[in-house]
């Protein structure tokens, strides 16, 4: 029976096949730095760092460059902060068009409504291209999002409309 059969996200497909790839790369990737780490010893070269020859003097024999100290491999490095930089100065903080005669901070309006206004819109997107395809409908398999949000109003309708009934008939109950 087709009618109970969930249809296939085109999505999802997509990222398995992007994941089963990933992983055999991954896999590819680990054996060939194995390789590169464990090359095969013979018995001219006895250490484990690759002959350079010098591109120079070709003629010249070959240069082995020198390993470095075990405790000069890398240090953390911490750089000093000064913070008295990134203090706004007190001169703008005492101005007086920011605080009123007791101190208190004065009431910004136009302020007030843009925080308000913000809050209400949300954060911006991460990433308005995907937003911008699925508003559209452009993935195919999906459908687009206007039709969603038709959807999602359309219940939200009807359910006030139920509760707001199921309300009126328990009062009804409880006046008689």
């Amino acid at each position: 029976m087709p009618l109970f059969r969930k249809k296939a996200d085109p999505i999802s497909a997509r990222s398995k096949e992007l994941e089963s790839q990933i992983s055999a790369l991954q896999t590819q990737i680990h054996q060939l730095s194995n390789k590169i780490e464990t090359p095969p010893r013979t018995a001219k070269t006895s250490h484990s760092q690759p002959r350079v020859r010098s591109t120079a003097k070709p003629n010249e024999p070959t240069v082995v460059p020198p390993r470095p100290p075990p405790a000069a491999i890398r240090e953390p490095v911490f750089e000093q902060l000064d913070y008295q930089k990134s203090k706004v100065p007190p001169e703008i903080e005492s101005s007086s068009d920011r605080y009123n005669d007791l101190g208190v901070r004065k009431y910004d309006i136009f302020g007030a409504f843009r925080r308000l206004k913000n809050h209400f819109r949300g954060t911006p997107t991460s990433n308005p291209k995907l937003v911008s395809y699925l508003a559209a409908g452009s993935i195919k398999g999906l459908r687009p999002l206007r039709y969603e949000k038709r959807i999602a109003r359309n219940r939200f309708i009807f359910l006030s409309i139920f509760f707001a009934l199921i309300l009126w008939g328990v009062i009804m109950a409880i006046n008689k």
